[in-house]
């Protein structure tokens, strides 16, 4: 199973009034400071590609003016199945720590337009998803065994040919936070219209999309290739990607070196944003295709490559709900894919989510929100034509740059088998940025 992205802190403000570029920042993105960080996404590294706060760094004496940036992200939850599943009353312990070192070789040596980015991951899980029978996986920190590894997660070389319009970005990557992002968030230079990231839930499919699990390159199995970033303004872009598609046939490519024979997965991508009203409600839309190379098998079916489309968008529906909290809001989220494949697990999918930002007393940096998910599943895989998972979770600011978010997840008929009952599961996640 491939699981969802891993995301950062909200990038800081850029462009009068104006949002901020959609496609995702250099390797040394700007981050908010720890007294800064507003809500973030359940899963904090694909949102930018600048790990955590940068806190280790200068704690080490580096400074950042000099375009070295080290920091990470420690990601630990405990999750129950409360109720059905494949073992009832089953309960897994996951650990995600991520390390990342940013240089800006410009700042550095005077390379012009050049940065580098690398990234080191220690996971060490259980088979979460398995014991609740979710194919589609509830939980996003988990993909497909082995459950303990050691990765170079990132190590790639990045070149800017013009400033904040075109820039390229080559070797070991995260594909995600440039395609298929439905949480990246939309930024203001007035940081009181900001919307953070678009959702904290967990679900694998709002980090990708469900119908290209297992070609889209993530979390915790990153691309090796090549990613192109094109935005002539900063209300539209367009981005290009050619990797190592080695996934689809079921190699872990996080934990092996590079593969190049005949498997290749590329993807376009072109999205927009804007405000709309007098409340300058911010939005975004994207849409994208994708395609996949090379001889795809699964359970004695066979197809000569496949490929599909996405769209997701997102809007900010209300502002100052709470007049406690200035930046307070509403923001939904919406997502479809489809595929031609015979081999992937799904066909077809749906998904939409709200989002309240600050809306309980002065907690400012406070999210909940609630999340649907629907599967159509391919029919020569599984039985059950569809699977469908609802989730609902409130993330709590503990202090500085640490979060803690209790989850519920509700799955009427898990996928894996229809001997599967209802499943209930509750997920207690925390997140340290440092």
């Amino acid at each position: 199973m491939y699981l969802g992205l891993i995301f950062s802190v909200l990038a800081s403000a850029a462009g009068a009034q104006q949002p901020a570029d959609t496609a995702p920042p250099s390797a040394i993105g700007t981050q908010a400071s720890p007294q800064k960080v507003a809500a973030i996404s359940s899963n904090p590294a694909a949102t930018t590609f600048s790990t955590g706060t940068g806190w280790l760094g200068r704690t080490l004496g580096l400074k950042e003016e000099w375009g070295i940036r080290l920091g990470g992200l420690w990601l630990a939850d405990t999750n129950v199945v409360v109720a059905g599943g494949v073992d009832n009353g089953g309960w897994t312990n996951n650990s995600a720590l991520f390390v990342g070192l940013g240089v800006d070789a410009e700042k550095l040596v005077g390379w012009r337009g050049a940065a580098f980015g690398f990234q080191f991951l220690q996971f060490n899980g259980g088979n979460t998803n398995g014991e609740a029978g979710a194919v589609t996986g509830y939980n996003s920190l988990i993909g497909a065994p082995p459950f303990h590894r050691t990765e170079l997660y990132e190590a790639f070389y990045e070149q800017t040919m013009i400033k904040d319009v075109l820039k390229m970005r080559i070797g070991r990557q995260l594909p995600g936070a440039d395609f298929n992002n439905v949480l990246r968030p939309v930024v203001f230079d007035d940081v009181s219209e900001n919307i953070p990231s678009v959702s904290g839930l967990l679900l694998t499919s709002v980090f990708v999309n469900t119908s290209m699990i297992g070609v889209l390159p993530g979390y915790y199995n990153p691309g090796n290739g090549v990613t192109v970033n094109f935005t002539p303004t900063k209300s539209f872009y367009v981005n290009l990607g050619v990797y190592d598609g080695n996934l689809a046939r079921g190699v872990q490519t996080g934990i092996t070196p590079p593969h190049f024979n005949g498997y290749y997965f590329s993807i376009a991508e072109i999205g927009t944003n804007w405000v709309l009203g007098e409340g300058r409600h911010p939005g975004q839309f994207a849409v994208g295709l994708w395609r996949q190379t090379g001889l795809l098998e699964a359970r004695g079916i066979s197809e000569e490559g496949t490929g599909g489309f996405y769209l997701f968008g997102s809007q900010r529906l209300a502002h100052r709900v709470n007049p406690h909290v200035p930046s307070s809001g509403i923001t939904m989220f919406y997502q479809f894919g489809a595929n031609t494949s015979q081999t992937r697990p799904v066909s077809q999918f749906y998904g939409a989510g709200i989002t309240g930002f600050g809306l309980v007393g002065g907690r400012d940096h406070d999210s909940m929100g609630m999340g649907v998910s629907l599967s159509r599943m391919n029919q020569h895989l599984f039985v059950r034509p569809t699977e469908l998972l609802l989730q609902a979770y409130y993330q709590f600011h503990v202090v500085s740059a640490i979060f803690l978010q209790p989850t519920v997840t509700f799955i009427p008929e898990p996928a894996a088998s229809p001997n599967v009952p209802s499943t209930l599961t509750t997920t207690l996640r925390l997140t340290v940025l440092f």
